[in-house]
């Protein structure tokens, strides 16, 4: 059926091809811009209240987010709240890299590399030892160390891909990520309070918040809740656990080498391309090649890129879910995060971290 207005000009199947046009250039776009919107407005929402009422922007998104966990089930939204976990965080952690010189690491000295190094490598070793002990296979407590030691769920899926195929390994996997997101949302909360409690400096608080809690995107939460050098130092430090991502994979390929080559074997995960981009922004802040407005205005875009990140994030947390992981699993990935605790807080305790 058509219909022509008065003048005889215009008829439905125009405008019909015009809706069709304008989707097709536009689809990447409003396929993600329902569950986007959604994280910004409450990226809104929090800073105002923040700014005028005080307290922490993050954990305000973060528990803002949480109340609308039902959105990350509904499809319209997923994607928008998986790209603003993801694509969103990822450039708002980068763009961090303008806030960093080199001369800042130097300062830090060789202590935080150290203890990033012992933590991943301990806490793997003891991933394996605890799984044979609770009766789980030496494949779920590699997994679980290393999602744990590493960078949480993404170091779950990197590690994951590198070993072999049998028939628990996809709930493995499933487990892992359930519940290292939830120990470190747990953590984002509850780290900072250690904190205050232990009366930790600026610098040692980045270093335990850095070294000890799973996700970047809570690292980066529970961080600048404190203040903005505990942000910096606690963004590098786990960045440099990030970086161990790499020799761990290799690693994890060396191990299962065997069932690997029987496979058809598999590629090892690149570097990711936002640690990349964080070390290319130190090196050109280093040198000075970064104006102080640009740096300011990269900073803000930075600031809104992970209040946005930490509210997608709470979207998509839901306790409920640890439910159907079993009790084993969660024990030993709470042991692992226990353990990575006291290491760090021993290593910082000596004075180790502050070499």
């Amino acid at each position: 059926m058509t219909h022509r207005d008065t003048g005889g000009t215009t008829d439905m199947s125009t405008v019909e091809h015009n809706k069709r046009a304008l989707p097709r250039s536009l689809a990447p776009l409003q396929h993600i811009l329902p569950g986007l919107m959604i994280c910004i407005t409450i990226a809104l929402a929090t800073t105002f209240i923040a700014d005028h009422y005080g307290g922490p922007t993050l954990l305000y998104a973060l528990l803002f987010g949480m109340t609308l966990h039902f959105l990350s089930e509904e499809g319209r939204c997923l994607a928008g709240v998986e790209f603003a976990a993801k694509k969103v965080l990822r450039l708002g952690v980068a763009l961090l890299g303008v806030r960093i010189t080199i001369e800042q690491v130097a300062e830090l000295g060789i202590g935080p590399v150290l203890t990033v190094v012992c933590g991943v490598m301990l806490t793997i070793v003891l991933g394996a030892v605890l799984a044979r002990l609770l009766g789980l296979d030496r494949d779920m407590g590699l997994l679980t160390g290393g999602s744990v030691a590493i960078c949480g769920a993404s170091a779950a899926l990197a590690l994951s891909a590198v070993m072999p195929r049998h028939a628990t390994h996809e709930r493995n996997t499933i487990m892992t990520v359930v519940g290292v997101t939830t120990l470190s949302t747990m953590a984002m909360v509850t780290y900072p309070l250690i904190v205050g409690v232990l009366g930790l400096s600026d610098t040692d608080a980045g270093i335990f918040l850095g070294g000890t809690i799973h996700d970047v995107a809570q690292v980066v939460g529970a961080g600048y809740m404190i203040s903005e050098s505990t942000g910096d130092v606690s963004t590098f430090v786990k960045l440099l656990r990030v970086a161990m991502l790499v020799p761990a994979v290799l690693v994890f390929m060396f191990l299962f080498r065997r069932h690997r080559q029987e496979e058809g074997g598999g590629k090892v995960p690149m570097l990711p391309g936002f640690l990349v981009a964080f070390v290319g922004l130190v090196i050109v802040n280093s040198l000075g090649w970064i104006p102080p407005m640009v740096t300011e205005g990269f900073t803000d875009l930075s600031r809104w890129c992970l209040v946005t990140a930490i509210a997608a994030l709470g979207i998509k947390t839901s306790f409920q879910k640890l439910a159907v992981v079993g009790w084993r699993p969660v024990i030993l990935m709470v042991a692992e995060t226990v353990f990575l605790l006291l290491l760090v807080l021993a290593f910082i305790h000596f004075d180790l971290a502050g070499l």
